[in-house]
């Protein structure tokens, strides 16, 4: 597995590798990998014969208070999980390669980016817009692949690519969980061991949400309800249990045919996502 750190590096690589006819897959991660991010390079090599990753901690998607500074950052280990992967590409740029101090440039799609974790996260979803937006410039490549436990965020890229006509595919890959349930995420590292027993109730959480909506028996609201106060009581503070429609995240009707439950809370100082999705 090579490793490039400049943009000028990346392409001359993907040059030589476009010449000969080989397709050309994508994966951003912003490093710390587990399993899920393993599981997107293992779909991406089956679809391409090169298989390309970013390690870039984006700071443009950080508010505030938040993470950025800390954002476990565990390059070493990273490189020997994508080498076992089977990656053929590593990009590893400095935050100078990815912004030029002069730019004004933001991508923003309205009216997704402000709803659920946008309504909390002021600016993260530009921010995400953004450097996937520079990255798909920067690598073009055939397809790209990204993980379902941030729905919220594939349906804001599906929408920046379509509207942008950003020649990529983009290929859903379902979340990794761990034997409690708990979605995997860099972030589960910040959780004490009570804790990240305790997380597995979110996921419950969406479970029993969603056998509600199926059974027909409840308001949605009155299930939305039901699901905090069952949060509450386990420790969480939530942010937002929402059932939406799956296309385009607007609040649900039992009318609706395809779902996605969306959730954010907080157990103790850590932020955690989680979603479900179904038909009914």
């Amino acid at each position: 597995m090579q490793t490039v750190t400049t943009i000028a590096e990346l392409r001359s690589v993907l040059r030589i590798w476009r010449r000969s006819g080989e397709k050309i897959a994508f994966v951003p991660t912003m490093g710390n990998l587990h399993a899920g991010h393993v599981s997107l390079v293992a779909a991406a090599r089956e679809r391409a014969e090169r298989v390309v990753v970013s390690i870039f901690v984006n700071p443009t998607q950080f508010g505030v208070g938040e993470d950025f500074a800390t954002y476990p950052r565990t390059e070493a280990e990273d490189r020997e999980k994508l080498r076992a992967a089977g990656a053929d590409l590593l990009f590893l740029p400095m935050v100078p390669e990815m912004y030029d101090p002069a730019a004004k440039t933001v991508v923003s799609v309205a009216g997704l980016s402000d709803l659920h974790c946008g309504a909390f996260r002021s600016g993260h979803f530009n921010g995400v817009a953004t450097v996937v937006a520079k990255l798909f410039n920067i690598v073009q490549p055939d397809t790209a692949f990204f993980g379902l436990k941030d729905y919220q965020q594939f349906v804001i890229i599906r929408t920046m690519a379509r509207d942008l006509n950003i020649p990529v595919e983009l290929v859903p890959v379902e979340t990794v969980r761990e034997a409690s349930g708990l979605a995997m995420s860099s972030r589960n590292g910040y959780l004490s061991a009570d804790e990240k027993a305790n997380a597995a109730k979110l996921y419950q959480a969406l479970c029993a949400a969603r056998g509600a909506v199926l059974s027909g028996g409840a308001d949605f609201t009155d299930i939305e309800r039901q699901a905090q106060s069952f949060l509450s009581g386990a420790g969480f503070k939530t942010e937002y249990f929402s059932i939406c429609r799956s296309l385009d995240l607007a609040t649900a009707t039992p009318a609706d045919r395809d779902f996605v439950i969306l959730a954010a809370a907080r157990l103790g100082k850590t932020r955690l996502i989680d979603n479900i999705c179904f038909s009914k």
